[in-house]
């Protein structure tokens, strides 16, 4: 396989990412776009790793998926506490949270 044929599905999760960010409403579909974007990124660094031959892209999508299970955690904490207060996960009713 090509790397453009990696950089073009990459580019496609990162589109769905942003636009699942941009539109959703609710919070964990808005976390689950995220996902889709550090996805992508992670394409990104293991194919570009696999180009040049080095195991430095590798390593780095090892951090990105860490990064993305702490992400994770601190999210659905976030998403949990607004279904507590709101009894809704929309996330137009976040700012309602402010003190």
């Amino acid at each position: 396989m090509f790397l453009n044929q990696f950089l073009f599905l990459a580019a496609a999760l990162f589109c769905i990412g942003i636009y699942g960010v941009l539109v959703r409403k609710n919070g964990v579909l808005v976390l689950m776009s995220i996902e889709l974007i550090l996805n992508a990124v992670n394409i990104n660094l293991v194919a570009f790793g696999a180009y040049r031959g080095d195991i430095g892209g590798q390593v780095f999508a090892l951090f990105v998926i860490a990064v993305a299970a702490a992400e994770v955690g601190v999210g659905l904490a976030i998403v949990l506490l607004i279904y507590r207060n709101r009894r809704s996960i929309d996330v137009a009713e976040a700012n309602l949270l402010k003190g």
